[in-house]
């Protein structure tokens, strides 16, 4: 059985408080995102406007969302 991609950067899932408190922090940063953890993938996403439609992206951790997040809106 192959791990999934990032598999390694996951561990359990973080308390409610610490999941709203991270998504606020990053939706803060990117004005007009939504981050949100999802607790059936044990992943975190963003849907992110942009000109060409928006993008939803999926992350192992909040510093990979918030550096995917970067990279879409740099490079679209």
């Amino acid at each position: 059985m192959m791990a999934q991609p990032g598999a390694a950067d996951r561990e359990e899932d973080p308390p409610a408080a610490v999941q709203a408190a991270t998504a606020q922090g990053l939706q803060e940063l990117f004005p007009g995102v939504r981050v949100w953890y999802g607790k059936a993938t044990r992943s975190w996403w963003a849907l992110v406007p942009l000109n060409a439609g928006p993008r939803l992206i999926e992350a192992p951790t909040p510093q990979r969302l918030r550096d995917s997040i970067m990279s879409a809106r740099t490079h679209g």
